[in-house]
C-alpha cells in the first residue's frame, strides 16, 4: 500500500476522514477515502501500489474488461450501451466535425477496454488508437475488431500534438499518476483539439443517498472521487478549461442498481429506478450534478 502525503489537486497536506468503503467486486477489503481540508478533493488513501492494482480488476463482474452479460444488471448495461455508443459518436462529430479525406480526424481512447467504442468510431471514418493496460481486454479488442490497441507505456512514444480528440470514458478516476497523465493529454492534443473526460460525480444525489454503498466509489479501482469543482480546478492548474458539461443520464440507474445490491444484499429494482430518476431530476434543476458527467476540455 502507498499513502499520498499531498492532495493531487491543490498539493496541500492536511486531510480528514471521509468514508470507509468495501470492495464488493473482488477482494471484500475495506478502503478509506480522505478529503483535503484545503480544497475538499476526496481520494482513496492509502491505496494499493500501482503494480498491485491489476489484481483488483480480475473479476468477471468488471464489465469493461470482460463484456460479461451474466445477470440482469449486466444485460441491461449492454442494452443501454448500444444507445450510448451512438450518442457518444454523435457528440464527437458535433464537437469536432465528421472526418473526410480532405479533413481527417484522429481519436486516442485511453482505457479502451474491449474496444466497442473505438470500433464504432473506426466504422465512422475516424483514425483510432486505443490504450489499454489490461492484456486480456487489449487482446479481445484486437481480435474482435482488428483495432490498434497499445500498452499504456506507448503513450510516451506518441507524436506530440497529433490527436483531434482524446477520450477517457470513466478512466481518469483509475489513473495512479493523475497530474502526469493530464500533462500527457495536453502534449498529445492538437492546438484545436478536445479532451473528453467522463467521471462519476460524488456530489450527485445518488452518491449522497447511498453514501458508503454508492457503487461509483468502486474502491480501490477508483483512486479519485471527483466533483465538477475538482475537475475544473485540476485542469485549470494545467492550463486547460472546461468548454461544456454533458450529462450521462443512464448512469444513475445502473449505479443505483449496484448500490442497492451492496446496501441490501439484493437489488430492489423499484427503489433503484426511483433513486436514479430522483437523481436525474435534481440534476436537471441544478444544472450539473448528474451521477456521471462528461467534461469537454480544451487547451487555453
Amino acid at each position: 500500500m502507498e499513502t499520498l502525503d499531498f492532495c493531487p489537486v491543490c498539493n496541500a497536506g492536511l486531510f480528514e476522514p471521509f468514508l470507509i468503503c468495501k470492495d464488493y467486486t473482488v477482494s471484500r477489503e475495506d478502503f478509506q477515502i480522505v478529503r483535503c481540508k484545503s480544497c475538499g478533493f476526496a481520494f482513496t488513501n492509502p491505496r494499493p501500489l500501482p503494480k498491485e492494482l491489476g489484481k483488483y480488476y480480475k473479476s468477471e463482474e468488471y464489465i469493461s474488461h470482460t463484456d460479461t452479460r451474466k445477470g440482469l444488471v449486466n444485460s441491461l448495461y449492454h442494452l443501454v450501451r448500444k444507445y450510448t455508443l451512438i450518442k457518444k459518436l454523435q457528440s464527437i462529430v458535433r464537437l469536432c466535425g465528421r472526418p473526410s479525406k480532405i479533413n481527417p480526424r484522429s481519436i486516442l481512447d485511453i482505457g479502451s477496454g474491449t474496444g466497442v467504442f473505438l470500433d464504432i468510431c473506426t466504422r465512422a471514418g475516424f483514425s483510432c488508437i486505443g490504450i489499454e493496460p489490461d492484456q486480456d481486454a487489449r487482446t479481445s479488442a484486437m481480435n474482435s475488431y482488428g483495432l490498434d490497441i497499445r500498452e499504456e507505456t506507448e503513450l510516451d512514444n506518441m507524436t506530440k500534438k497529433s490527436f483531434d480528440v482524446i477520450t477517457l470514458w470513466h478512466v481518469l478516476e483509475h489513473v495512479p499518476f493523475l497530474n502526469e497523465r493530464i500533462i500527457q493529454l495536453k502534449e498529445l492534443l492538437k492546438p484545436t483539439g478536445i479532451v473528453i473526460v467522463a467521471v462519476p460525480n460524488r456530489s450527485s444525489f445518488d452518491a449522497k443517498y447511498y453514501e458508503k454503498f454508492w457503487a461509483a466509489y468502486d474502491l480501490p479501482r477508483h483512486l479519485y472521487h471527483f466533483t465538477p469543482k475538482d475537475i475544473r480546478q485540476l485542469f485549470d492548474k494545467h492550463g486547460m478549461k472546461i468548454e461544456r458539461i454533458l450529462p450521462m443520464r443512464f448512469d444513475s440507474f445502473y449505479v443505483s442498481m449496484l448500490s442497492e445490491r451492496y446496501k441490501r444484499g439484493k437489488i430492489n429494482y423499484l427503489s433503484a429506478v426511483m433513486i436514479g430518476l430522483k437523481s436525474n431530476l435534481k440534476a436537471i434543476r441544478n444544472g450539473s450534478e448528474f451521477s456521471s458527467q462528461v467534461y469537454v476540455i480544451k487547451n487555453r
